[in-house]
């Protein structure tokens, strides 16, 4: 299901908040460790740790 974007603000020390909602669609708690990406073009990709590491063990790079 496509849900609405939510519009951030990146603050002056480059953080930026993200909505309890958002991180609760993408099974995130706060709290989380987050490896985080820039994809390129404008995009960065925040992925759950744990599934980082498994699709790394799964392409045998660990």
């Amino acid at each position: 299901m496509l849900r609405e974007p939510a519009e951030l603000c990146v603050d002056n020390h480059g953080r930026v908040e993200l909505p309890m909602g958002l991180l609760a669609e993408a099974g995130i708690a706060p709290g989380s460790d987050l490896p985080a990406l820039s994809d390129g073009d404008g995009r960065i990709v925040l992925r759950r740790a744990e599934d980082a590491m498994r699709d790394l063990l799964e392409r045998g790079e660990l």
